[in-house]
């Protein structure tokens, strides 16, 4: 199953989608690995995303990488969380929200989730086009590179990976001109 994760990886990073799918397929997975999920808050910006050409296999990776990277950066997500919720400024919006009949329901009162959507909100920007530039160095400087080494080559020659390549081609689109 890992293996499958990996080829899609880069079934995806060499297919013939636009860069800024990619990028910002990763960028919503970060932002909704860091919202903890289990809430209307996580489900309305899940469900955000199909309203944008996004690359949802990246977005499912990207979201399950930073759902693991978001445990260690709990206590600071809390934090900020924590910070926000109780600054006087912003206190009669959130009673006013928590007197809403659905808003309750997103958990924005939870110091976690507000930080997961704070930091989230912060670093979508930034992932986008980090990303963006990651994808556009990988296809034009690293896979060339990568297919010329002797590594690569005796790899495809092993049984069932030409196939498997082929097909993961095929697939990903790689083959259309």
């Amino acid at each position: 199953m890992f293996l499958k994760l990996i080829a899609r990886f880069f079934a995806a990073l060499n297919s013939n989608a636009k860069k800024e799918q990619i990028a910002a397929g990763i960028a919503c997975g970060l932002l909704l690995g860091l919202v903890p999920a289990g809430n209307l808050l996580w489900i309305a910006l899940f469900l955000l995303t199909f309203f944008f050409k996004i690359h949802y296999g990246m977005q499912m990776l990207a979201m399950a990488l930073f759902k693991l990277l978001a445990l260690p950066l709990a206590p600071l997500v809390d934090k900020l969380g924590w910070a926000v919720l109780n600054a006087p400024f912003l206190q009669p919006a959130f009673t006013s929200l928590a007197d809403m009949p659905i808003a309750p329901l997103t958990r924005f009162n939870n110091t976690l989730v507000m930080g997961g959507l704070l930091v989230g909100i912060v670093l979508w920007v930034p992932a986008f086009f980090g990303f963006r530039s990651l994808v556009i160095l990988y296809r034009k400087k690293l896979l060339p590179k990568l297919e010329q080494t002797k590594f690569y080559k005796a790899f495809m020659k092993l049984p069932g990976v030409a196939k498997l390549a082929g097909s993961v081609a095929s697939i990903s689109g790689m083959g259309k001109d």
